[in-house]
């Protein structure tokens, strides 16, 4: 009986052992992708720039547009729209070359970052609202 739990135990730590390295490759890459692709802009802290880029910091715009943020990063944006009550009209292209589980690191780092405490996404969730995309 002690040698079926030793093993079982044994098991165990392998397989968390490598589900862990599979995670690691990963990490922080929600913090890599903002830097390479929306920093330029939307400034390190994600303050903006004032007046014509919105800020990321602490915006409304994340909560009140969740369902479309995901096609927002894929095909980028044109026309007016308000954050934090400022009105903005400085196109935004999109990062086409992204695939959805960079899309969903990304989204999760700027809903989790910049003092936004917004709610996570899910692969399924990000999937779902790309298929949703006004065609482009």
């Amino acid at each position: 009986m002690r040698k079926n739990k030793l093993l079982t135990a044994f098991i165990g730590f392998a397989l968390l052992a490598t589900l862990t390295q599979c995670f690691t490759k990963k990490k922080n890459e929600g913090e890599k992708l903002y830097t390479a692709n929306c920093a330029s802009c939307h400034m390190d802290d994600g303050s903006g720039l004032r007046g014509v880029i919105p800020p990321i910091a602490g915006s409304d715009y994340l909560v009140k547009h969740r369902r479309s943020l995901a096609c927002l990063i894929r095909h980028g944006q044109a026309g007016e729209i308000t954050v934090n009550g400022q009105k903005y009209n400085q196109a935004m292209p999109g990062v086409e070359h992204l695939n959805d589980g960079q899309i969903l690191n990304l989204l999760n780092y700027i809903q989790t970052n910049f003092g936004n405490k917004n709610e996570r996404y899910t692969l399924v969730e990000v999937k779902s609202d790309l298929e949703i995309c006004p065609s482009h």
